[in-house]
């Protein structure tokens, strides 16, 4: 079983959503794809160059969120793989398996194929960042290691982030944040930026806010209050400088 491709999906409720894809597709220069689906809830982002790894869904129910799709050579096999580690199924919807990681975070199997993504750019959203109480990261940072096989930074009690190592071919990285409170666990997206005040600069034009500054990042609300971060990585490897 081989891991092809991820993709970043930002899951808005269903009133907010056209007005979100809008900012999405704005603040990420791509252009939002013909609706598809049986209620027409889902689109793809597309960049200008290269394959799409974002895409969007209108929820019904809840409050929206980020997850993950994981495109695999042999869905069944990864399925199994998951819940071996400790995940959990919660729905299969035709070909997508949807499941929830040990602290709860939720992610979708599927079959796909590899893809290139156009990293010169001034920015690039390539991160999912999953967000985990303190007494669930350790675990929660083996099952996403063992699970894609990437190798994890080193964890200690001190450390508040661990990165996996993605290949060089994928889309999207995946880092690991201990939070400072028991709050459940969730995920967002971070922008890697060349220069971070010019894009924040840009967000804000779009409709974006600044929630707070810190040294190496930025956090943003969108306009219907989704939280993510402008990050001072290089867009072409992902790697804080």
């Amino acid at each position: 079983m081989q891991i092809r491709w991820m993709y970043l999906f930002l899951d808005t409720p269903s009133p907010d959503a056209a007005r979100s894809w809008s900012y999405w597709a704005d603040v990420t220069r791509s252009t939002v794809s013909a609706v598809r689906g049986k209620h027409a809830h889902f689109a793809t982002l597309l960049p200008a160059h290269g394959d799409a790894w974002l895409k969007v869904q209108a929820v019904d129910e809840g409050p929206g969120g980020v997850h993950l799709d994981v495109d695999s050579d042999d869905r069944d096999a990864f399925v199994s793989h998951a819940c071996a580690l400790g995940a959990t199924v919660q729905a299969t919807y035709h070909d997508v398996v949807a499941l929830r990681s040990p602290a709860g975070i939720v992610f979708c199997a599927t079959v796909g194929e590899t893809g290139a993504v156009d990293r010169h750019v001034d920015a690039l959203a390539d991160q999912a960042c999953l967000d985990i109480p303190p007494a669930q990261f350790a675990a929660e940072v083996a099952f996403w290691r063992d699970l894609t096989g990437w190798v994890a930074s080193e964890i200690s009690d001190d450390d508040e982030f661990v990165s996996l190592r993605r290949p060089a071919e994928m889309p999207v990285r995946i880092l690991l944040q201990r939070r400072d409170d028991d709050t459940p666990a969730s995920a967002h997206v971070d922008f890697a930026t060349e220069d971070r005040a010019a894009e924040t600069e840009r967000h804000v034009r779009a409709g974006g806010e600044v929630v707070s500054v810190h040294r190496q990042w930025t956090v943003m609300r969108d306009p219907v209050g989704r939280i993510y971060c402008l990050t001072d990585r290089d867009p072409a490897t992902g790697t804080p400088r």
